[in-house]
């Protein structure tokens, strides 16, 4: 059986923690800071789980992480 190509998109941005979830980063961290609080800020830099939704997608994704 052949190795599986890793998607060089997606390993850059997830990553599998000790359980098996999906960890990411949060969006709308990049420009336009003006408008946004401190707090709201502040949130946006934690990692969060991806989405039950989203999670087989990304671990076909990522098959060797």
């Amino acid at each position: 059986m052949p190795k599986i190509k890793t998607h060089s998109g997606a390993k850059k941005r997830f990553k599998l923690s000790k359980n098996g979830k999906v960890i990411r980063a949060h969006a709308n961290k990049s420009h336009i800071l003006n408008k946004k609080t401190r707090k709201r800020k502040r949130g946006l830099r934690q990692t969060c789980v991806t989405d039950k939704t989203n999670t087989a997608q990304v671990k076909r994704l990522i098959p060797y992480k």
